[in-house]
């Protein structure tokens, strides 16, 4: 598990040096707030189209190939992105780098396929404490490397940085990690189609429960995180280093949570009262970003997010996963990893609309409330011990 959980960190620490950052790219090339949050859609669009099918190939030939396969696409993604010398090459980058994001769902059903079902929470923990700490990392060296100043930030060094950080987990998928899939569970069943798989969780009544969830809190992040961006330029006349700081507090509050505390609150309480105090504390953050107009208040706002990030996701990966068959675990996480790149391709134009068209506010509570409904969901999910068995 050490090793997957190094591997996916060193990759989502050159994720999160240029996601902060793309709004500036956008910005440099006349894009408009509606334009820029469409760039951030693009990633998860083209992703949303091809994760599942992703999932399913590792399924068939196992975690290792896929992960590679994707990390070396990310590597000449990033490289495209920092030659980008017009808008739509910026589009196109992140099209392709979305086309090829494997990388989460195949290390997801690592964990799964290495772990037991009380421990699958603990495992799919280090996962999300990886994204934690890659976003610790990547936007505070990302706005160290752009700089303070928007209209003359170095936009070109954190993509080449990223690029090299993909090459370097490619490495360590080459050389360090065994595969987990053992041939005799791999799934040779005839491949579905995409809408196939998406129409097969969603028909299990638990699974298409929690998979709901998952889509509505990751809608609510993704308004949020593509919005912050603008929304700190406009009220706090934050640059790229200051946003790249906050995001790497961030991160380290939820790494926190999901490295270190998810494994003993999940033994004492389980994944079902976890998800539910986490939708809690979620909603509370977003509500409280748009008072944010001193620091302080914008910490403990991001401090409420962090935390229930660090409940809720975890909690929510592990029912998904226990909710699957061993055969299809990359095939059901990646139908919820194309399920949330929707999401994320909706959230970001509708927080543009309603932050241009609305007010600068509105898509925080937006946001809010599609946690809340998230919540009421949870609530009539039934606790595992008298849950139907994966085949529903």
């Amino acid at each position: 598990m050490a090793t997957i959980f190094l591997i996916v960190f060193v990759d989502l620490v050159g994720f999160g040096l240029v996601i902060p950052l793309l709004p500036f790219y956008a910005v440099r090339f006349g894009a408009t707030a509606p334009e820029v949050t469409w760039l951030l859609a693009t990633y998860s669009l083209a992703q949303f189209i091809t994760a599942p099918l992703w999932g399913r190939l590792s399924d068939r030939i196992g975690r290792r190939p896929v992960l590679m396969a994707s990390m070396a696409a990310a590597a000449l993604a990033y490289v495209w992105l920092g030659a980008a010398t017009d808008l739509w090459m910026l589009f196109a980058a992140r099209a392709f780098a979305g086309a090829c994001a494997g990388n989460i769902a195949a290390a997801q059903a690592y964990i799964a396929d290495t772990t037991k079902p009380e421990e699958r929470a603990h495992g799919m923990g280090m996962i999300g404490a990886a994204f934690g700490l890659g976003f610790i990392f990547g936007p505070a060296i990302g706005g160290f490397l752009a700089g303070s100043n928007p209209m003359t930030a170095n936009l070109q060094s954190p993509a080449w940085v990223a690029a090299g950080l993909s090459v370097a987990a490619l490495c360590g998928v080459l050389f360090l990690l065994r595969e987990s899939l053992a041939p005799a569970l791999r799934n040779t069943a005839r491949p579905r189609g995409r809408l196939g798989m998406i129409r097969g969780a969603l028909r299990r009544p638990v699974l298409s429960r929690l998979v709901t969830i998952f889509f509505l809190v990751t809608l609510a992040f993704a308004a949020m995180e593509s919005i912050f961006a603008l929304w700190a330029l406009r009220q706090l006349d934050w640059g790229p280093e200051r946003v790249g700081y906050a995001f790497a507090y961030l991160g380290l509050l939820s790494a926190i949570m999901q490295g270190g505390l998810t494994r003993r609150l999940t033994r004492r309480y389980g994944e079902e009262p976890l998800l539910s105090c986490g939708l809690v504390l979620l909603a509370a953050g977003l509500v409280v970003v748009p008072f944010a107009s001193a620091l302080p208040i914008l910490l403990a706002a991001f401090a409420l997010l962090a935390f229930g990030l660090g409940l809720s996701q975890p909690a929510l990966n592990s029912l998904i996963s226990r909710h699957a068959d061993s055969g299809e675990q990359g095939e059901v996480l990646g139908v919820t990893r194309s399920l949330g790149s929707l999401a994320r391709v909706i959230g970001p134009p509708m927080a543009g609309y309603l932050f241009a068209d609305i007010s600068h506010s509105s898509p925080y509570f937006w946001a809010a409330v599609l946690v809340v409904g998230a919540l009421a969901i949870g609530w009539s999910v039934p606790p595992l011990a008298v849950a139907s068995p994966p085949a529903e």
